[in-house]
C-alpha cells in the first residue's frame, strides 16, 4: 500500500511539475503578442511580381537555416526534441533555449548562452584570438574553427553554409529571370555574386540603385547582432518588403537634407564631419515576412542599411520605415506602457505620429555621425571593438530623438503634434525597452540611455512608481550624450566607452520595479508575427 501511494505521489509531483513548467512558458510567450501579417494586398502587382516575392520568401525561408547554424546549432533536431508545444514555440521564438530577454537559458539542462554564439571555438580563449596572426579572422563573413592540429583557421560564409547559400542563390536567379524590372535583375544577380564570394559591395550599390520597384529584398549576412565577443561577425537575415508609394515619396524630401542634417549634430564639428553619400534615400514598407535573426526575439522597426562604412560614404544609405511593425508596437506595447508608468499629466503626450517620426529620424541618424575615426584609429567599429554596436544604437535613438524634435519645433513635419510629444513618447519607448533586458546590444543601449535620463533628473521615478519628465533636462541630456557618444567614437576612445557602458548598463531597482508592474499589467515585452 504504502508503494502504491509513493508512486501515486511521484506521479503527482510530474504532473504538477509538467503545469508548472507549461505555464512558466506560457508566461514567456506571453511577453510576445501574436501579431497575424495578412495576406498582401497586391493590386497592381504584376503575375511576374507575385512569382517573384514567391521566390523571395523561398529564399528567405533558407536563410532561416543558416541562422539557426549560427547561433545554436541543429535547430530541427532541437525543436523536435521538445514535446511541450508552449516551451517549443518560445524555443522558435529565441531561435533556441536562451531567453533573448535576460540571455539565460529558459530550458533544463543548457548553460549559459555562449559570447560569441557559434562564430567561433568554444575552447577560444582572448589571448589565443589576440595572438593568432590572420588578416580575415574579423571579416564579418568568417567563421572561426579549429584545424586539424589544434590551431585556428577561418572559414568563409560562403564554403561553410554552400548548401543553403547554393539554394539561395537558385531561387534569386529565378527571380531574377521572371522579374520585368531591369533594376531588379541587375541587383538579386549581385547578390547571388555576394553570397558566393561574401564580397557585398556591388550588390549594395545595386541595391541603393533599385528605386523603382514595389517590393524589396534585404537578405544575407547584416548586422554583427550576436557576436558578443568581438563584435564582428554578421548574422544571417531577410526581409521580404512591400512599399507603400505614397508615403514612400513624402519621406524621401528629407534624405535630401541628410548633409543638413549632419552639420545640425551637436558637439565639436570635428566629431562629425562625415558627409554622407548622395544616393541616400528613404522608403515606407510593410513587411510581409522576416526569417533568421530579423525574425528572433523582439522586433526591430526600421533599418538603415548597409553598413559598410566605405559605401555610405561612396554612395549613401537606405533607410527603411516598417510601417506595419510601428503601429503594432505603439498599439500594443509603447501606448500601454505610458498608460501605466507615466503620471496622469504626461499621459496625452504619449503620441502615434510622434512615435512613427521618432523611429524614421532614429534610422536616419544610423547614416549621420561618424564611419572613421579621426585619430587614425581605423573604423569606429574595429576602434571600439564590441562595445562599438551598443554605442551606435544609443546614439540613433539619441540624436534620432534630438533631430525629430528640432525639426517639429521648425515646423518641418507636417503632422500635428509638439516637441514635448517626441520628449514623452521618447521617454515611454525607452522605459518600455529596458524590458529587453542586457542580452544584446540593443538591449544594452536602451538600459544605457534610460540610466542617464534617471541620473541626470531628466525623468524621475516618483514612490507612486510611475514617471514625471522634466522637458528641460530631457532635451539637455539627449544633446549633452549624444555630443558625447560622437565624441567617443570619432576619438575610438574605447577606455571611455567601456568606462560609460560599465557605470550605465545595468538595470537598477527602478526599472526591475516598472518590469513587476508591466508584468502583472499582462502589457507584452514585444511582438511576433504569424502570417495567414
Amino acid at each position: 500500500m504504502k508503494r502504491i501511494t509513493a508512486v501515486l505521489s511521484l506521479f503527482a509531483l510530474l504532473s504538477i511539475s509538467c503545469t508548472q513548467n507549461q505555464a512558466d512558458a506560457g508566461r514567456l510567450v506571453d511577453n510576445y503578442a501574436q501579431v497575424t501579417i495578412p495576406v498582401p494586398d497586391l493590386t497592381g502587382i504584376s503575375d511576374n511580381g507575385k512569382e517573384v516575392l514567391k521566390l523571395y520568401r523561398m529564399a528567405a525561408d533558407e536563410v532561416d537555416r543558416i541562422y539557426w547554424q549560427q547561433y545554436f546549432g541543429d535547430g530541427q533536431a532541437f525543436l523536435s526534441s521538445l514535446q511541450n508545444p508552449t516551451e517549443k514555440l518560445y524555443a522558435e521564438i529565441n531561435y533556441g533555449p536562451w531567453d533573448r530577454i535576460d540571455g539565460k537559458a529558459f530550458l533544463p539542462g543548457y548553460g549559459s548562452k555562449p559570447n560569441g554564439a557559434r562564430f567561433y571555438p568554444a575552447d577560444m580563449s582572448d589571448e589565443e584570438f589576440l595572438a593568432w596572426e590572420d588578416p580575415y579572422k574579423n571579416s564579418p563573413y568568417t567563421l572561426v574553427r579549429r584545424a586539424e592540429d589544434g590551431s585556428l583557421k577561418t572559414i568563409w560564409y560562403h564554403d561553410a553554409y554552400a548548401e543553403s547559400i547554393g539554394k539561395i542563390e537558385g531561387y534569386l536567379r529565378q527571380a531574377a529571370d521572371v522579374t520585368i524590372k531591369e533594376s531588379v535583375r541587375n541587383y538579386l544577380l549581385q547578390m547571388v555574386e555576394g553570397l558566393k564570394t561574401d564580397d557585398y559591395y556591388n550588390s549594395y550599390k545595386a541595391w541603393l540603385e533599385m528605386n523603382d520597384s514595389k517590393m524589396d529584398l534585404v537578405i544575407g549576412p547584416i548586422e554583427a547582432v550576436d557576436d558578443a565577443l568581438h563584435g564582428t561577425k554578421a548574422s544571417y537575415g531577410a526581409y521580404v518588403l512591400l512599399k507603400n508609394l505614397q508615403r514612400t515619396e513624402e519621406l524621401n524630401a528629407l534624405s535630401e537634407r541628410m548633409p543638413e542634417m549632419q552639420k545640425m549634430l551637436p558637439g565639436d564639428p570635428a566629431n562629425h564631419a562625415f558627409v554622407p553619400g548622395a544616393k541616400s534615400d528613404i522608403f515606407s514598407c510593410n513587411v510581409l515576412y522576416c526569417s533568421g535573426y530579423t525574425n528572433a526575439g523582439y522586433k526591430v522597426i526600421g533599418i538603415n542599411f548597409p553598413y559598410d562604412a566605405k559605401v555610405q560614404e561612396e554612395l549613401g544609405t537606405r533607410t527603411i520605415i516598417f510601417d506595419n511593425i510601428i503601429r503594432e508596437k505603439f498599439n500594443r506595447t509603447v501606448h500601454p506602457v505610458g498608460s501605466t508608468l507615466l503620471e496622469d499629466v504626461y499621459q496625452p503626450h504619449v503620441d502615434a505620429s510622434a512615435f512613427y517620426w521618432i523611429i524614421v529620424f532614429r534610422e536616419i541618424a544610423k547614416g549621420l555621425g561618424v564611419k572613421e575615426t579621426i585619430n587614425g584609429r581605423g573604423t569606429v567599429a574595429e576602434a571600439l571593438e564590441d562595445e562599438a554596436l551598443i554605442l551606435e544604437k544609443a546614439k540613433s535613438n539619441i540624436l534620432g530623438t534630438w533631430l525629430c524634435a528640432k525639426e517639429v519645433e521648425a515646423y518641418n513635419i507636417t503632422a500635428l503634434f509638439q516637441k514635448e510629444d517626441v520628449l514623452t513618447t521618447f521617454v515611454t519607448n525607452i522605459i518600455r525597452s529596458t524590458r529587453f533586458g542586457a542580452a544584446d546590444p540593443t538591449g544594452i543601449a536602451n538600459i544605457v540611455v534610460y540610466n542617464y535620463l534617471l541620473e541626470s533628473k531628466a525623468i524621475i521615478w516618483n514612490p507612486s512608481g510611475r514617471y514625471s519628465i522634466d522637458y528641460e533636462k530631457t532635451w539637455q541630456a539627449l544633446e549633452t550624450l549624444g555630443a558625447e557618444i560622437l565624441r567617443m567614437q570619432a576619438h575610438g576612445d574605447i577606455e571611455a566607452a567601456r568606462a560609460w557602458i560599465s557605470k550605465y548598463g545595468v538595470a537598477g531597482p527602478e526599472s526591475l520595479s516598472d518590469k513587476r508592474v508591466l508584468e502583472q499589467a499582462s502589457i507584452p515585452v514585444d511582438i511576433r508575427f504569424c502570417y495567414e
